[in-house]
């Protein structure tokens, strides 16, 4: 169960020779920190964790702890081991991040809560800090250092073919668990619930094949079968906005959870057929910031080692 804070204590009264006066940069990062956006805002993604981590199961580390400790380790560039150490054997650190006689977490369980929060929410806690401590005249906020520290992200290799197939199969599986829902007895549900699964793979195997081919007839030839593969990804996508229609009319837990599925992914597969389109039919080079390089990690961004004669934009196609 998320907790939301531990109950407070002074631990400045109990120990009256120490006070958080020892640290002037600490005593300001308080007071923005008691700013109550930035606590909902992590809470909200820490409550994403399981489906019923707000009500049920044990006494969590208190999203008030989570956060000021994460703000530690970023402040004073600590790993997370040593984030816990340090905060564990000062007074003035438990202070700070509330945590007062408790036991403070390990480092595997701050890492674990720490994976939870998105990036949307760290900009925007990055933004608020900013805008407070300007608004309290503790900074000007020309500048803002962040840490850009680049992650590999576990995707397979961003070809326009598989990002299809990925968009078809994805939806095809959402699309037959709404048959499950719906019961559907009318004449139209053998076009909107139809399986195209295996004509996307035959029209994949064609593609490989073509493109390992050279000369223009084989060009024209992968050109086709594209146009074919984004004809079938299309009604896969009609399909699913056909069947999303229905899901709103349906007030099963299980409806509302394939429907919240569709609104998710069927941007994501529409941006691919976009994509797909400007490139290989179009023949238009498509901006690298302007891409979706995966459906499931759509935060992913492409970062190209190159010349500095060349614009990272100006990537090469890849067609296959």
């Amino acid at each position: 169960m998320l907790r939301d804070r531990y109950a407070p204590v002074d631990l400045f009264e109990l120990v009256p020779a120490i006070g958080m006066m020892t640290d002037r940069v600490l005593m300001q990062l308080d007071r923005l920190l008691e700013d109550d956006a930035l606590f909902q805002a992590v809470k909200a993604d820490l409550a994403r964790r399981f489906p019923r981590t707000l009500i049920d199961g044990r006494p969590s580390t208190p999203v008030e702890v989570i956060l000021r400790m994460l703000v530690i380790k970023h402040l004073y560039g600590w790993s997370y081991e040593r984030t816990e150490a340090w905060v564990s054997d000062s007074l003035v650190l438990r202070q700070f991040c509330r945590i007062y006689l408790q036991r403070v977490p390990d480092d595997t369980t701050l890492i674990r809560w720490a994976n939870l929060i998105q990036p949307p929410t760290l900009q925007q806690l990055l933004d608020h800090v900013v805008d407070l401590a300007r608004h309290l005249k503790v900074t000007r906020g020309r500048k803002l250092r962040v840490d850009s520290t680049v992650v590999e992200t576990t995707i397979h290799f961003p070809v326009d073919s598989t990002l299809l197939g990925d968009g078809v199969r994805v939806l095809t599986r959402m699309i037959e668990r709404a048959k499950q829902v719906l019961q559907p007895s009318d004449t139209r549900a053998q076009t909107i619930f139809r399986n195209r699964i295996r004509s996307v793979r035959r029209v994949m195997y064609r593609l490989i094949t073509t493109s390992r081919q050279r000369g223009e007839e084989a060009a024209a030839r992968l050109k086709q079968e594209y146009q074919q593969l984004l004809q079938l990804t299309e009604q896969v996508v009609d399909q699913a906005k056909h069947v999303r229609q229905r899901l709103l009319e349906q007030t099963s837990r299980q409806a509302k959870r394939i429907q919240e599925a569709l609104e998710q992914f069927l941007p994501r597969v529409e941006q691919v057929i976009s994509q797909t389109s400007r490139r290989v039919i179009a023949g238009e080079r498509v901006p690298a910031g302007e891409k979706l390089v995966s459906l499931f990690e759509p935060e992913t961004a492409i970062i190209r080692k190159g010349k500095l004669g060349h614009a990272v934009d100006d990537m090469p196609p890849v067609m296959r």
